[in-house]
């Protein structure tokens, strides 16, 4: 069993409908990529996953456990993080107040997420952990997105556009230290649009357009198949 499937949902948004009968899987322990264009659904997918815009047909399954419809703050207490495009931090909090205020506790015999451990993951955040949120750059507020949900001991993590906005040094940065957080064992679920962040990173791959999934397979398949990339992902 996936530790995380998503079964034919389809979403709306009042009578706009975005999704049509996607169906994802995630392994626990893979990075498991939606890449596509803007517009096409990723962002749907995910805040059908983590309950903001629940589906209005088909099922989502954590860990063997129907969370369909459930309401956000359930679906993150049970170990799903989200890491929203906008990024949302708290602008006058300090980086540390940011992190302290999504503390949770971990699950017994898990390894505790807490300050020491994000700042060995984001150490740039530990020199400036009493620096307003609202005064960081759009990489050091990523990092702070991404060390705050891990701060709720999560076990998936959706990541939605990661790499967007950032400088080409800061998504390498980034990209590494995506790579070190999966080999600490979560699993994620990333949307995004930048091919070689996602080839370099990912188990496997789907292509979205017009809410719906065009295409499936590893990196290396996808890597192989210029069609495809021209079809879906060319600007």
């Amino acid at each position: 069993m996936a530790q995380l499937e998503v079964d034919g949902i389809h979403t709306a948004y009042g009578l706009s409908q975005v999704l049509f009968g996607v169906s994802i899987k995630v392994e626990a322990g893979q990075i498991v990529s939606m890449i596509g264009r803007n517009g096409v659904g990723k962002t749907t997918t995910m805040r059908s996953i983590i309950g903001l815009t629940p589906p209005r047909q088909g099922k989502i399954t954590f860990e063997g456990q129907d969370i369909t419809g459930w309401p956000a703050h359930k679906v993150a207490r049970l170990g799903i993080g989200f890491v929203p495009e906008e990024r949302r931090i708290f602008p006058e909090l300090s980086v540390w107040e940011n992190l302290d205020i999504a503390r949770r506790p971990a699950p017994a015999g898990t390894e505790e997420w807490n300050e020491e451990r994000v700042f060995g993951l984001f150490p740039d955040l530990r020199d400036i952990q009493q620096r307003a949120g609202g005064v960081l750059s759009g990489g050091q507020q990523q990092m702070l997105t991404i060390a705050r949900c891990l701060m709720g001991n999560p076990r998936l993590i959706l990541l939605d556009e990661p790499s967007e906005g950032l400088a080409p040094k800061v998504v390498e940065d980034l990209r590494e230290q995506v790579k070190m957080l999966k080999e600490t064992g979560i699993s994620l679920l990333m949307a995004e649009q930048n091919l070689g962040f996602v080839l370099y990173l990912s188990d496997y791959c789907h292509i979205m357009e017009k809410g719906e999934i065009k295409y499936s397979g590893t990196p290396a398949d996808l890597r192989a198949n210029q069609e495809i990339l021209d079809q879906y992902l060319t600007l």
